[in-house]
């Protein structure tokens, strides 16, 4: 079972998908795939920590994540922005490649048996229209891996200030 949260910044996103883990699972897992670039980031990446309590497993993996196996758990992925933002700096920005690599991985993972994945994703193309044809570029490469992960997903829920509302799925 594959679920997607998708919304805005500070939409909810984050404590919807792990209260439904806890639903799922007694002993969920929560992957991180943040990098620490700075120390205002790691601060970020503690408090997060704090807020999970003793049941969850968790696994720091920048890109890689077919490396981990998820076959019998119920795994929260947070999130699906800071992944493509590890792919799209190693690969110097080339989207193409970005989505290829990203597609591939998401597509490994989902295919292992008895899984349920619950994706963390952000509508940043919802937002503020980036500056930068970097930025642009990134946008557009967020856009494409969400709709490719929405077509794969079971259930996907868009979170409106705090509100869950299913667009797909049950």
């Amino acid at each position: 079972m594959i679920y997607l949260i998708t919304g805005g910044e500070r939409s909810g996103k984050s404590s919807y998908a792990e209260n439904l883990a806890k639903e799922l699972s007694d002993k969920p897992m929560y992957v991180a795939t943040a990098r620490k670039w700075d120390d205002d980031f790691q601060k970020r990446i503690d408090r997060h920590q704090k807020d999970r309590d003793e049941r969850w497993t968790n696994i720091e993996k920048e890109k890689h994540l077919s490396e981990i196996y998820f076959s019998g758990k119920v795994a929260v992925i947070d999130c699906v922005t800071l992944w493509l933002t590890n792919f799209f700096v190693d690969t110097k920005n080339d989207v193409e490649l970005c989505l290829k690599q990203a597609k591939s991985e998401f597509d490994a993972i989902a295919n292992q048996k008895d899984t349920t994945i619950i994706l963390i994703t952000n509508e940043i193309g919802m937002g503020v229209h980036a500056d930068t044809h970097i930025g642009r570029k990134f946008t557009e490469l967020q856009g494409w891996m969400n709709q490719y992960l929405a077509k794969k997903a079971h259930t996907v829920v868009l979170m409106v200030s705090g509100i869950p509302v299913t667009i797909k799925g049950n």
